[in-house]
């Protein structure tokens, strides 16, 4: 009463409508009260860790409460837990960021590895829900074949032969990728149209039924599960967030066709390109980008130029980018030829690299790409090298120790460098083993070496000191201060004040001195 009191009829109108949505969600919401509760007895349910102010977390919000009503027809639960109302929750499920997702089996937890989009969190759940190899037969058959974007079944005439051992460890490696059924059902089997044995994926895209070469009988695990992973890659697919780690756990490299979608011309420049992605998928994946929405992707491919379409082929393990000239237009022609002479070896990589510095006046050294090679891996010196962003709050919070330990060895610069480099304006050449995964990155080369040891120690300038203290090859005694010796008093000896005191290093012989 006292509500509708203060309220105007279009405030409480609204309050309704919100309450009466609230009411409507078939997503949980769940409490530290309610949590054990409802959580444990589940076989399966998917339980969400959010903060109402979180932007990943609003814009999860329509995603997952489609993904809710559309898996309550299958009775899989979907709930969620608000962490600003239920922070000893959040913190007792070990929750550090949002949002965190996690699947439940009967109270037991899991992290959610699947995509975020409502299709995405649906057929993630729906694999979840069912053992890793189901049982298909004539009646589920055609429904099975189409539940998910990659389906693998295999045809055996007993679920005891070969390859049932395989196919069924391949599966329990992979269900939250595929699904896997198994079939024994002589109807699906001539449904199928094969011979047992015999494993067949069906694909929504591209070819929708390809069959494993003969003889599968005496296929392996890691050969089955390499067949399926090369055949869940579409030959050529738009390329975004949600299924960017597709390409990116893949051992190919990855070649770009950078496009405005609002390009009238769009499909047409894909379709131009698929033979060229047909013919060497076997080694290349290939994926067209939206370059308005990933300009700044654009950039760090090394591709300057905002033309359109663009062509770029990226070794995605060594970190590598291979842009095709912008002055050329991006036919099949063209691109054919900039990703054989990749195959072939015969590209340089376009490596990205800030100015030379015209002087060095800093204790730190401050190294661009132009001249890793060159200071680096330099035989006669240790080198200390920190990779930064420059945006990185941890690389600020590391500056003045940095700094620090720079000064504390720049009487030594004949014997270490401790460097710097902005990993983000500059690329790494092709001689680095290593790549850049997380900021700052700190790597110390010890002189006479090509071998890099990572620094994963506390970042207190005394840790840096006994890191570089116990790895380098190089002596690094400090030269020994030289001694002060006083002026005698000027009133026993009037000419002192303008007599030259000789010091210890001015009056020793050259062999004895030493250069700093």
């Amino acid at each position: 009463m006292r509500l509708r009191s203060v309220l105007c009829p279009g405030a409480a109108l609204m309050l309704a409508s919100l309450v009466a949505a609230e009411a409507a969600s078939d997503v949980i919401s769940l409490t530290a009260s309610s949590f054990e509760s409802v959580v444990n007895p589940e076989p399966l349910i998917l339980v969400e860790f959010f903060a109402p102010w979180c932007g990943h977390c609003k814009a999860l919000a329509p995603h997952y409460e489609e993904a809710a009503t559309a898996l309550k027809e299958k009775n899989i639960k979907i709930a969620k837990v608000d962490c600003v109302e239920e922070p000893d929750l959040c913190q007792a499920h070990e929750v550090q960021g949002y949002p965190t997702l996690k699947v439940f089996r009967n109270g037991s937890a899991n992290d959610y590895t699947g995509p975020r989009k409502a299709d995405g969190i649906i057929s993630y759940m729906v694999k979840q829900s069912l053992p890793a190899v189901s049982d298909v037969t004539a009646a589920n058959h055609e429904e099975f074949q189409k539940a998910d974007k990659v389906v693998a079944i295999a045809y055996l005439a007993s679920s005891t032969e070969a390859p049932a051992v395989e196919f069924s460890a391949a599966a329990e490696k992979h269900r939250d990728d595929y699904l896997f059924g198994l079939s024994t059902d002589k109807d699906a089997i001539a449904a199928a149209g094969v011979k047992p044995p015999a494993v067949v994926v069906y694909r929504s895209f591209d070819e929708p039924k390809t069959e494993y070469p003969l003889p599968v009988s005496a296929v392996t695990t890691a050969e089955l599960e390499e067949w399926i992973a090369d055949l869940a890659v579409p030959v050529i697919d738009e390329v975004s967030g949600e299924n960017y780690a597709v390409y990116a756990n893949s051992p190919k490299p990855l070649a770009y066709l950078f496009l405005d979608p609002s390009d009238e011309k769009k499909q047409a420049h894909i379709e131009a390109i698929r033979p060229v992605a047909q013919k060497y998928k076997a080694k290349v994946n290939f994926v067209w980008i939206d370059a308005i929405k990933f300009g700044d992707h654009a950039k760090a491919l090394n591709i300057m130029d905002t033309k359109w379409p663009a062509f770029v082929v990226q070794d995605l393990k060594q970190q590598l980018k291979y842009p095709l000239d912008q002055s050329k237009d991006v036919t099949p022609e063209a691109a054919g030829e900039w990703v054989q002479q990749y195959l072939d070896g015969k590209l340089e990589p376009a490596l990205k690299s800030a100015p030379i510095p015209e002087t060095q006046d800093e204790p730190v050294f401050t190294l661009v790409g132009k001249q890793f090679d060159e200071i680096v891996f330099d035989d006669s010196k240790d080198v200390f090298l920190e990779l930064y962003a420059t945006w990185c709050g941890h690389c600020k919070r590391l500056k003045p120790i940095w700094d620090s330990l720079g000064e504390k060895y720049a009487p030594l610069k004949e014997k270490i460098t401790i460097a710097k480099m902005e990993a983000q304006e500059n690329d790494l050449p092709p001689s680095v083993p290593f790549r850049v995964a997380g900021f700052p990155t700190i790597k110390f080369k010890p002189a006479g070496t090509r071998e890099f040891i990572d620094y994963d120690g506390d970042r207190t300038l005394e840790s840096l000191v006994a890191f570089v203290e116990e790895h380098a090859k190089n002596s690094l005694e400090l030269p020994k201060a030289e001694p002060v010796v006083p002026v005698e008093d000027a009133a026993q000896t009037p000419l002192a004040a303008e007599t030259p005191v000789a010091t210890p290093a001015a009056s020793a012989t050259p062999e004895a001195h030493d250069e700093l």
